[in-house]
């Protein structure tokens, strides 16, 4: 999703999602208020702000001058769940919307005009939320890209059919240049674009589970340099810690949307 400031005029690095497609392209979170949204993420994970082009509810996270992430505060606008979600790059939104549909997920917002593209909140057929973006990606996209700060993985209860599910939709391991590559690693399906590993799928959670870590879910991860740090910090901050182990913690933020922090060195 493009929640950032346009590209200065003449620049020649604007990437559109109809180059590349297929691909985890972004992560935002949809929260409540911007303010306090701020305050958690910036005492957790030290991020800064800038404005984006969407307008005055929609923010850029920086870490150390990157961009990381996107800030959406909608979630009453929209009647949506706090949550983060992670985006995928296509074509058209509509196009991709009705593929979800078509093999039994489900729409909730959108397509949308959010200018310069068209995005959609969808559901695959076991509840886990993912949007598409169609446009005009970022100018810094790239180095967000390479610098990998945010990663995301699906659990979901079966690795394979998830993988034919979403590559039925984004045209993964299809003969197109460009395509994200499906490979089959142990028991988790593991995603490449260009050589990269992009995103991880396993299996192993439980639609009916009435704790919804369990239940299919994309859970965003963020590379940090001290996991216990940053567990400390949200405790302190109004957020939980789930989970926490020397390298990755499994956190919540003080309106509820679940998130991962996992050492750089274990990326």
């Amino acid at each position: 999703m493009n929640h950032d400031m346009p590209s200065p005029a003449g620049a020649t690095d604007v990437v559109s999602t109809h180059s590349v497609f297929g691909v985890p392209c972004w992560v935002s979170l949809t929260s409540r208020d911007m303010r306090t949204t701020e305050e958690f993420y910036g005492a957790v994970l030290g991020w800064e702000w800038r404005p984006a082009r969407l307008g005055d509810r929609f923010r850029i996270a920086l870490s150390e001058g990157r961009p990381v992430a996107g800030i959406a505060a909608v979630a009453g606008m929209w009647r949506t769940a706090v949550a983060w979600t992670p985006y995928f790059a296509v074509r058209s939104a509509d196009e991709a919307a009705g593929r979800v549909q078509e093999r039994g997920g489900t729409a909730a917002v959108g397509p949308i005009s959010l200018p310069p593209g068209r995005a959609a909140l969808l559901a695959d057929r076991d509840g886990a939320t993912f949007g598409v973006w169609e446009g005009e990606l970022f100018s810094d996209w790239p180095t967000w890209r390479r610098a990998q700060l945010a990663f995301i993985r699906l659990h979901t209860r079966d690795a394979f059919d998830a993988a034919i599910f979403y590559g039925g939709v984004f045209d993964w391991a299809s003969d197109e240049p460009g395509c994200v590559e499906v490979r089959y690693e142990g028991e988790e399906v593991v995603l490449r674009s260009e050589g990269d590993v992009v995103a991880r799928i396993e299996s192993g959670a439980a639609e009916s589970a009435p704790d919804p870590t369990v239940r299919p879910h994309w859970q965003v991860h963020f590379a940090v340099e001290d996991v216990a740090a940053c567990a400390h910090a949200a405790g302190r901050n109004g957020g939980s810690v789930l989970s926490l182990d020397a390298d990755e913690a499994v956190l919540r933020d003080n309106e509820g949307a679940q998130f991962t922090v996992v050492s750089r060195r274990e990326r």
